[in-house]
């Protein structure tokens, strides 16, 4: 019986050896959780809008209203350059914003 305690004893020992020395560790697993380092928390920023240059290949020709344009960027230069438009019934300086076209 004492050579089976003296045998288990040995055997534990070797085994708590084994997996002292050869089983990673916590930062060893994850290094990249090691080291954490404090930042400032992250500034929202708006995204940037898309905005549409007007071109030079339009021209005030005299129309009104949305159904004439071609495009938004067209009923956009129209709007902002051109007289009597009636593309924003809000005001809001948005042409068409219910065609469903653009």
């Amino acid at each position: 019986m004492k050579k089976l305690l003296v045998y288990l004893l040995l055997v534990f020992i070797a085994w708590h050896y084994y997996q002292k020395n050869t089983a990673p560790t916590e930062i060893e697993a994850t290094p990249e959780l090691a080291v954490v380092e404090a930042h400032d928390a992250p500034v929202y920023q708006e995204p940037e809008l898309i905005r549409f240059e007007p071109s030079t290949d339009f021209s005030c020709d005299g129309r009104q209203y949305c159904s004439q344009m071609r495009s938004r960027p067209e009923a956009e230069y129209f709007l902002k350059n051109c007289p009597n438009t009636k593309m924003d019934g809000d005001h809001d300086g948005i042409p068409c914003e219910n065609d469903t076209r653009f």
